[in-house]
């Protein structure tokens, strides 16, 4: 069927459509179940964006030793890291795939597995994130009963989480999109009424501990990794449901428009807060969300109902996290259908949480985790948006799927190299100049051990030395060989009658 008579028949699908087990994978999304636009897609951001975990890491901003002014300026320049999920969304409709279906085309078939794996790590942390912070949540809401939890009571929340936190992501796309966008209007009418409280109390001239330029670029590093860079390697798994037409400046407005926006405001309120709460993350039972136990500001029965709506949207926020783990495990090659992963995922979050909430502290937990993130989301997204823009942003989306010999993304033994040299070189380039929570040999941290303060911090330009190096050595090593592919592209597509289509 054309593209054309195919766009005649989208729809969008109902309530009963939302909450029935999805049956697509990495398989390629026919024109005619393609259903969302870039508002739909804004629904679903805003509902990521308008929750409790942006509000901690505002809170948690102004332990770094910055005066209010400053975290409000790493806010500000963090966030702008939304335009690359912008821009690592428009490849979707193209492809009708997720985003590590087409990271074939940089990394070749075999080549993109480990990034998968990658990823696939990385989507498994942040789900355990997620589940620390609702465990905290319900800790949180049984000491505000008069309860005070053990042992048993901390095993029984995590395997309860677990067991809920799987609903959604097994249902699918639908389900997930419609329930963050359910969940925007209360989070926003609770954060308004949040401020008023805060205001008060809030003191902008406060500065936890001693800082200085150095602690401006670890924070901003800090921000970028769990903003805009931390869901690069998620934008494509929804924006597949987008038809071929969609529009790409349509899609990078609305995705930064539900994002960026309202996560500069909910960080800013966190870090209101942050001028006078005590303890943020620094406790290993009830994670960040200690300073609800800690303050007076707030009424407790404003934080009951608080807590209660935010262990709600956790849930739907981490859905993301399970259905993206969940599609990248096929990519990997693991045969399993997506709703199948999501119970292995279950399985594997159960026993790390488990782990992290008895023995880690959430900060430090979080802070272990962001240079994770950034080692090697950096480089990869650099590689993923140079290789787009040298195969004039399109890509043949039957050769996507063929992870054979006959694929013309095969090159030799499915490795395409160059990326691959790109992204270790680009992962040592920002292991140089990461400053991490735990020691590392001088000779692979540099950068960092070079630009030392007075206390023995060094300054974090990870996220921009991962990104440069690892762009400029793919362009070097690649650009002639990807030109080359670029015009067998489009011989293909004229071929397939799609060259205009995209």
């Amino acid at each position: 069927m054309a593209i054309a008579e195919d766009l005649a028949i989208i729809h969008e699908p109902d309530v009963e459509d939302a909450f029935r087990i999805e049956q697509h994978g990495i398989d390629f999304i026919p024109e005619s179940e393609r259903w969302a636009t870039p508002r739909d897609i804004f629904g679903m951001w805003a509902g990521v964006s308008v929750q409790i975990e942006y509000f901690i890491y505002g809170a948690i901003l102004m332990t770094f030793g910055l005066t209010f002014a400053q975290v409000l300026i790493v806010i500000v320049l963090g966030n702008l890291s939304y335009l690359l999920l912008g821009l690592c969304s428009l490849q979707g409709p193209n492809t009708g795939t997720t985003v590590f279906g087409s990271n074939r085309a940089a990394f070749g078939p075999n080549g993109s597995r480990p990034i998968s794996f990658f990823n696939w790590i990385t989507q498994i942390g942040f789900e355990v994130e997620g589940l620390i912070l609702i465990v905290g949540v319900g800790l949180v809401l049984m000491v505000k009963s008069g309860i005070s939890p053990g042992n048993p009571a901390k095993v029984a929340l995590v395997i309860a989480a677990v067991l809920i936190q799987g609903i959604l992501p097994f249902l699918g796309h639908a389900a997930i999109v419609k329930t963050l966008r359910w969940l925007v209007v209360p989070f926003v009418i609770l954060f308004a009424v949040m401020l008023g409280f805060a205001i008060p109390h809030a003191n902008l001239d406060v500065v936890k501990t001693s800082g200085d330029w150095q602690g401006f670029m670890e924070a901003l590093a800090f921000t970028i990794a769990l903003s805009g860079l931390g869901w690069t390697e998620c934008g494509n798994d929804y924006t597949r449901y987008c038809p071929t037409t969609t529009s790409k400046k349509g899609i990078v407005g609305w995705v930064f428009l539900g994002t960026a926006v309202p996560e500069i405001l909910i960080m800013t309120l966190g870090a209101l807060v942050g001028t006078f709460v005590v303890h943020i993350g620094a406790s290993s039972t009830y994670g960040a969300l200690e300073p609800f136990l800690h303050q007076s500001a707030i009424p407790s029965w404003f934080v009951v109902v608080f807590l209660l709506f935010a262990a709600v949207q956790l849930f739907g926020i981490n859905s993301l996290d399970m259905y993206s783990s969940g599609v990248t495990m096929q990519a990997m090659g693991i045969p399993v259908k997506r709703y199948q992963a999501v119970l292995i995922d279950c399985v594997i979050a159960l026993a790390v949480t488990m782990y992290a909430v008895f023995s880690s502290s959430f900060t430090t937990y979080l802070q272990d985790f962001v240079d994770i993130v950034i080692v090697w989301i950096a480089p990869w997204s650099a590689i993923y948006l140079v290789d787009w823009a040298l195969r004039r942003y399109r890509y043949v989306p039957s050769e996507l799927q063929k992870t054979g010999r006959d694929s013309l993304y095969w090159r030799k033994g499915g490795i395409f190299w160059p990326a691959l040299v790109a992204q270790v070189i680009g992962m040592y380039a920002a292991i140089s100049a990461l400053s991490v929570t735990f020691h590392l040999p001088t000779w692979l941290n540099a950068v960092t051990y070079n630009t030392r303060d007075s206390y023995g911090y060094g300054a974090d330009f990870s996220v921009f030395f991962g990104m440069g190096v690892a762009a400029v050595v793919y362009l070097i090593l690649a650009t002639r060989k990807v030109r080359k592919e670029a015009n067998a592209q489009d011989k293909l597509l004229r071929e397939e009658g799609l060259l205009g289509a995209m």
